[in-house]
């Protein structure tokens, strides 16, 4: 049968019981924020916050489900590497079906091969060439001819090994057909694509093998029969470069999409609305990553709802259909998977189950930065009742069993194995809600995933932390069951808690830093946690492994839980340590013996031990000092200290000699390169030791105390001295480097911790003072960038810098232009911490647990 379909659109929504009695709490809480927020120097107007890619299923790195078009059915929904992982929803009024989540579709023919299977001769350069070196009429007649892939490899055939190339390639086609274009690339550490002059992708990230990257235009509209021209960019930081590209074709199903009338986003929610048939359906997914519950935040189960309800005044019959495919389970479609269902046992919730997973089943089987998970199961499950069903098997035949009955039934071979190739194997329920008036009527499904084990430690398989009481001897089954009937049992209050956290985090930031900035905290939650995964260590403490998310793949890395830890210090400082233990535990067990900290301890999920190519000792050394002193300040005393001072004395120690002037190195910026005698740096290094001072003192330790404060003070005046550049500090402690200059984000911590008992600040506050007023006349249109070499930037960063800041009308105007990027990128990603400021595309990383930096201005007022 050839299917046909005309389907309207969006994806799902909670409704929230209990929700007045909730925002009555809230407010009664909040008299004084409103009060407190007419006293901040506000813009005129509030900017709204448009979601570059709004998170959908968020559990940790590898089932990580977003939305990356500008409406739930524009597009299918995304890993947020960018490959496939669809969810599909479809509603069905009075017969007629429409489309609101996901967007069907196969990859097709080749359109331009790759260097995989042909060679192709190309133009390249690399020399920064003209600025219009990507249009069809640019004369590249001077560049050099070379064969792809380029690189430093030794199998690529054009040898590439500076940190640029330019590539022009001419194809000729004979006829254009329907369809989103395909870019199937390899790349180190990423790539720009314009097809005859037209920008139509721009990724980052290290992918060793082709993959695919949607870019949600039509052939079309790029594409004519003839001479066509590709002009690529692509850049190394580290490690070895290489690049290579070509384009295929993307089909999909025919369905009508409902209208989407609005989207919105809340931290632990997001809600999508939708009109079809004369009713209205709302779809919202819940991830109740609340950090107060450990047990619930590693809980791997979120929520989809659907509230539908007539909006004409008249009954319609109504039955919602929603698939998850295996794609969710697999690194890539060739791999073949199996599947089964079941009934969960037991006193509680009824709740019919279907499962799938790779055949091979190889645990902990794969490391690295852009690949996906291939162990373990993905699980969908409802409750059991004659009005709901299910199906595993084809994407198409449960669309058409749903398009003629308005609901799926299972096949007999329910388990056999299959091969997941286009999206073939999905796992659909259907909720038959009968006729539907005004009054609404809901139904929910939950969406799990059980990885069995999670991070490999020093060699030890490690369960996730809700899994820390299971067995190797237990039923395949028990543990997930357990956690899907918990679920369900807990929904109804979860809601409600997720509804008043949500309005309260949004509430105390926009008490903090105005409403642009409380719009970047609620973006940057859940994307935040989920680059996370919390397991269990085997004395039964958590450990809360990062991810390097397009940025090398590294596990536990000390540079980027620096960034992310405001969010942690803000909620729960348990996790902070949970992600400094591994560090710690690597220098104390002595497989790491070097006198400064390590950068890692491995790459992703497995931590036996550091992988990246070179050590950061000043860089590492100062945040683990650093935060270790923030969580005092925190809980209010230095225990934590205790248990880590040997090693915390060594690195002080180091910083003592090395960290003032440091040699050329690497910082957490590594992407900038190496630098020498970096200024930043150096103030890291101060603040390390003044935070050494600091928690001596809290020890009750007075003389180690008096004598680490007073040097990090001397420090500081000899500082001021030597990076002086008049109404300015200088990006290096080199004053033949001219007129340099760069955020010297890590100030914060001397405004925020008060380090020294008397309160007075390490460095005078004048030299914040100074660096916000220079910085003020550096904006650019999305934001100040980084440092005076480029004109990119960390928006990280940019809020920790904002947060130096005096005058609320300061860090507005420092703020405003990152939501900016945010709502007006071109790239609509998961949201990145690396963009242009010129023009707001992404220049690398993306989904990483950095953005909990963003709430460092929050931290402030609670350490005040």
């Amino acid at each position: 049968m050839i299917y046909k379909y005309n389907i309207e659109n969006k994806i799902c929504t909670f409704v929230c019981t209990l929700f007045t009695v909730i925002i009555t709490i809230v407010m009664t809480n909040t008299d004084s924020i409103a009060q407190s927020v007419t006293e901040r120097e506000q813009p005129s107007t509030k900017p709204t916050l448009v979601p570059p890619a709004i998170p959908l299923i968020t559990i940790d790195p590898y089932t990580s489900i977003w939305s990356f078009g500008a409406a739930l059915n524009n597009d299918p929904t995304r890993h947020w590497t960018g490959r496939a992982h669809q969810l599909n929803g479809l509603v069905r009024v009075d017969g007629k079906v429409f489309r609101f989540m996901g967007k069907p579709t196969f990859t097709g023919d080749t359109l331009v091969q790759s260097s995989l299977k042909d060679t192709y001769q190309a133009r390249y350069t690399t020399d920064k060439p003209a600025d219009a070196w990507f249009s069809p009429a640019f004369d590249d007649s001077q560049w050099a001819t070379g064969e792809g892939p380029f690189g430093s490899r030794s199998a690529d055939r054009t040898r590439w090994t500076s940190p640029d190339i330019w590539v022009r390639r001419v194809v000729d086609i004979a006829s254009v057909p329907e369809g989103q274009l395909l870019v199937s690339a390899i790349y180190n550490d990423n790539y720009e694509l314009f097809v005859n002059g037209q920008r139509v992708a721009g990724v980052g990230g290290v992918t060793p093998k082709y993959e695919l990257t949607a870019t949600q235009k039509k052939i079309s509209d790029l594409l004519k029969p003839g001479r066509n021209v590709l002009a690529f960019h692509s850049q190394n930081f580290s490690g070895p470069g290489y690049v290579d590209l070509g384009l295929i074709t993307e089909r999909e199903l025919s369905i009508q999409p409902a209208q989407q009338t609005s989207q919105r986003m809340t931290a632990t929610q997001s809600v999508f609305k939708f009109v079809a048939g004369g009713i209205e359906l709302t779809a919202t997914f819940m991830a109740p990553l609340l950090m107060n519950n450990l047990d619930v935040l590693s809980r791997p189960v979120q929520y989809v709802t659907y509230s539908v309800r007539a909006m004409d005044g008249k009954p319609h019959t109504v039955q919602l259909y929603s698939d998850a495919s295996s794609e969710i389970a697999v690194d890539s479609p060739e791999q073949p998977v199996v599947w089964r269902r079941g009934r969960t046992e037991g006193s509680g919730p009824k709740l019919n189950w279907m499962r799938v997973g790779t055949a091979e089943q190889k645990v902990l089987g794969r490391k690295g930065d852009n690949v996906r998970i291939d162990w373990g199961h993905l699980y969908v499950a409802a409750a059991a009742n004659e009005k709901t069903s299910q199906r595993i098997g084809s994407l198409a035949g449960a669309l058409n069993q749903f398009e003629r009955e308005g609901r799926v039934t299972d096949l007999p071979d329910a388990g056999r194995p299959a091969k997941a190739l286009d999206h073939a194997t999905v796992l659909s329920t259907t909720f038959d809600l009968g006729s539907v008036t005004n009054i609404a009527v809901e139904r929910h499904w939950l969406v799990g995933y059980d990885d069995i084990k999670s991070v490999e430690y020093f060699g030890q398989p490690l369960r996730a932390w809700w899994r820390r009481y299971s067995k190797d001897s237990d039923a395949p089954e028990a543990a997930i069951e357990r956690a899907l009937q918990a679920a369900e049992t807990d929904y109804a209050q979860l809601r409600n808690q997720c509804d008043a956290f949500d309005a309260k985090l949004y509430a105390d930031a926009k008490q903090a830093g105005g409403a642009a900035y409380a719009d970047l905290c609620v973006l940057a939650y859940r994307q935040a946690i989920a680059a996370h995964k919390l397991v269990a260590r085997q004395d039964g403490t958590p450990l809360f492994f990062s991810k390097e998310n397009f940025s090398n793949g590294s596990i536990g890395t000390v540079d980027v839980t620096y960034p992310s830890a405001p969010l942690f210090l803000l909620y729960n400082p348990s996790l902070l340590k949970g992600m400094m233990e591994p560090i710690f535990e690597y220098s104390e067990s002595e497989r790491w013996t070097k006198p400064f900290a390590a950068h890692d301890v491995g790459t992703y999920p497995i931590a036996n031990g550091q992988t990246y190519g070179e050590d950061m000792p000043v860089e590492e050394c100062g945040n683990m000092l650093i935060l270790t002193a923030a969580i005092a300040a925190v809980e209010g005393n230095a225990t934590y200290a205790r248990a880590h001072w040997p090693v915390l004395t060594t690195w002080v120690n180091y910083l003592k000699e090395y960290g003032f002037d440091p040699e050329n190195q690497l910082c957490t910026d590594d992407f900038a390169g190496h630098l020498a005698r970096n200024a930043n740096l150096s103030v890291k290094a101060i603040m390390g030791i003044a935070s050494y001072g600091y928690l001596a003192g809290q020890l009750g330790n007075r003389k180690t105390e008096t004598e680490y404060l007073t040097l990090a003070r001397e420090l500081a005046r000899k500082w001021m001295v030597m990076a002086d550049k008049g109404d300015h500090y200088a990006l290096t402690f080199n004053q033949n480097d001219g007129n340099t200059w760069s955020q010297k984000y890590n100030l914060v911590w001397d405004k925020l911790l008060k380090l020294d008992r008397s309160g007075a600040p390490i460095f005078p506050p004048e030299v914040a003072q100074r660096e916000v007023a220079y910085y003020l006349t550096k904006q650019m249109p999305f934001g100040l960038p980084l440092d005076s070499r480029r004109t990119y930037t960390k928006s990280d960063w940019i809020i920790w810098t904002a947060t130096l800041a005096d005058r609320p009308s300061q860090f507005d105007t420092f703020i405003e232009p990152v939501l900016k990027f945010v709502n007006e990128s071109p790239d609509r990603i998961p949201l990145s911490d690396w963009h242009e400021t010129t023009d707001g595309r992404h220049v690398g990383f993306r989904a990483r647990s950095v953005v909990g930096g963003y709430f460092i201005k929050m931290l402030e007022k609670k350490l005040k």
